[in-house]
C-alpha cells in the first residue's frame, strides 16, 4: 500500500549511507566465489536507494509487495526503461528465492550483470542526490 508520509531527508541520507557501505564491502568482497551474496547486497543496496527516494518524496510502500510496488514506482515516476523494471522485478525474485528457498544464483549471472546493476546504482543515487 502506497501512503504519503513526511519528507525524511535524515532517513534518505542514513539509507544512502548503509547502501554505500554494503557497495564498499562489495568491492572488497570476490563477488564471483559468493554470487548469492552478492545478489543480495547489490539488491538490498538498490532498495535502500529506492527507499530513500521515496522518503525525499514522502512516499512509503507498507505489506505485501510492498518491495514490487517501490520498484515499479520508482521505474514510473522516473521513466527508467521498460527493461530497468523488469530487470529489477527478476532481482527481486530472485534474492526472495535467495531469502526463503535457498536458490542459487550462478557465478555466470553475477559476471553478465555486474555492470549492468552498477549502472542502474548510479543512476537511482543521482536521482537521490539533494
Amino acid at each position: 500500500m502506497k501512503t504519503r508520509i513526511t519528507p525524511d531527508r535524515e532517513k534518505a541520507k542514513s539509507l544512502l549511507a548503509m547502501a554505500k557501505t554494503t557497495l564498499q564491502r562489495l568491492k572488497e568482497t570476490d563477488k564471483n566465489k559468493y554470487p548469492a551474496n552478492t545478489l543480495t547486497d547489490y539488491y538490498d543496496s538498490l532498495h535502500k536507494i529506492m527507499d530513500a527516494i521515496a522518503s525525499i518524496e514522502g512516499i512509503k510502500f507498507r505489506g505485501e509487495g510492498a518491495h514490487q510496488k517501490l520498484i515499479d514506482y520508482i521505474c514510473q515516476k522516473y521513466k527508467q526503461n521498460e527493461s530497468i523494471r523488469i530487470f529489477l522485478q527478476e532481482l527481486r525474485d530472485y534474492r526472495n528465492r535467495i531469502a526463503y528457498e535457498g536458490f542459487s544464483v550462478t557465478k555466470e549471472y553475477i559476471k553478465t550483470n555486474s555492470e549492468k546493476i552498477e549502472k542502474i546504482i548510479t543512476t537511482f543515487k543521482q536521482l537521490a542526490s539533494f
